[in-house]
């Protein structure tokens, strides 16, 4: 790390850097344990798709959060993809249930 002046702000860069590789990296692993149907039956993109993106937003961030603090546009990216899969689409996808759950037609019995 730096000396001087500047030295705090690059100690609350990599703060930041390392909360959002800890996002990028629940996204990540959460997209992995969802069963692929259910990114069809929720509507959104398949699986496939969103291990690609947020494996490469686990990748940028890993390389922020080691090298300290934001690499430019490509760590903002990555963050952001991360942020919707948490918020809309895994929110949907959690709602999908595998296999028989046990609900009639009305809801849970």
């Amino acid at each position: 790390m730096g000396s001087g002046a500047y030295a705090p702000l690059q100690y609350f860069f990599v703060a930041l850097a390392v909360a959002a590789f800890g996002a990028e990296t629940w996204a990540f692993i959460d997209a992995i344990i969802r069963p692929a149907r259910a990114f069809v039956a929720a509507g959104k993109q398949t699986k496939p798709i969103w291990l690609i993106i947020l494996g490469v937003a686990f990748v940028i961030g890993l390389y922020a959060a080691a090298y300290g603090g934001v690499i430019g546009f490509l760590s903002v990216a990555a963050f952001v993809a991360s942020a919707v899969y948490l918020a809309d689409v895994r929110p949907k996808v959690r709602e999908i249930r595998s296999g028989s759950s046990g609900n009639g037609p009305y809801g849970p019995w």
